[in-house]
């Protein structure tokens, strides 16, 4: 069922869930910078084909991106994702235990859940951070260690030109700019066209100040600290091998900080895990899902 939620700040969001209002246990899943809530298609199908109505699936286009409103460029930050997920877990979820999934950006908007809303860390019962980073990422090389800071700003510096300049149908025609991001940068080995396709399509429907905004923050993001808010909360951190925007160093990094979180890497996978290793990923959150689950 689709919904629109107001944010703190006046701008509406695109909420779709599935499922009884009153299930035992919400999963909600917060997808990737520059994508939106098909980020998590295959696991919100393999979910619904084993549970049914049973759990509470809750996905959603973060702010500036997808079908919720555009951003302005200063309110594009962590911080307020996080507390749109708060106020997401608010209106949607059904009340009781949380499961919390996040994807790159996503998962930095968990881990800057409990500075924005504290109340809600308790009922967390599990979390599962895919291709994601803890901070420090001012020292990503994108797998180009020749390429300096300047380089690395101009990439989103140039698509978010190309979204204002060009028509969506016109970078629809001509994508090899988005095209290039995907297949190099985004992607591990085996590539599947359909996948790429998305997230191309996701990157062309991007607002300019999405780009550049989170980019800016992202930039500030550093959070390590306060990941101790999760300690013994059942916890996996996945990562590609091949993940050029948040490498292993950075999984294990965020691994660190939640006592008893669980590394896993695949091998020769890229940033884009949901997509390119959706198995492993409905894996370990069915397996949370299972061992959150209330008990008669």
């Amino acid at each position: 069922m689709r919904h629109t939620l107001t944010t703190h700040d006046g701008l509406s969001l695109a909420v779709t869930t599935h499922g009884r209002e009153d299930a035992g246990l919400t999963v909600l899943l917060a997808h990737c910078w520059t994508a939106d809530e098909e980020d998590w298609h295959y696991q919100v199908r393999d979910l619904l084909d084993r549970y049914g109505t049973d759990l509470r699936v809750v996905t959603w286009d973060a702010r500036g991106h997808g079908r919720s409103e555009e951003s302005p460029l200063e309110a594009c930050t962590v911080e307020n994702l996080a507390r749109d997920l708060g106020a997401v877990i608010d209106a949607h979820a059904a009340d009781g235990p949380l499961v919390l999934a996040g994807h790159s950006i996503g998962g930095m908007t968990l881990m800057a859940l409990p500075e924005a809303r504290p109340d809600l860390v308790h009922r967390v019962r599990g979390l599962l951070f895919v291709s994601t980073s803890s901070g420090d990422l001012g020292t990503v090389t994108l797998g180009l260690p020749d390429v300096g800071p300047a380089a690395k700003r101009a990439i989103p510096h140039v698509l978010a030109w190309r979204a204002r300049h060009l028509t969506r149908r016109e970078r629809r025609r001509t994508p090899s700019i988005e095209r290039y991001v995907v297949n190099r940068l985004l992607f591990g080995q085996p590539l599947r066209l359909r996948d790429a396709g998305l997230a191309t399509d996701q990157l062309i429907c991007c607002p300019p100040a999405t780009m550049e905004g989170f980019y800016r923050d992202l930039m500030q993001h550093e959070r390590l600290a306060g990941l101790a808010a999760y300690d013994d909360v059942p916890t996996v951190v996945l990562v590609g091998s091949a993940d050029r925007l948040t490498p292993p160093p950075h999984a294990r990094r965020l691994a660190s900080g939640i006592r008893g979180a669980r590394l896993l890497v695949a091998p020769g996978a890229g940033h884009y895990l949901p997509l390119e290793r959706s198995d492993l990923v409905t894996e370990h959150l069915i397996a949370m899902v299972d061992r959150a689950q209330p008990r008669p």
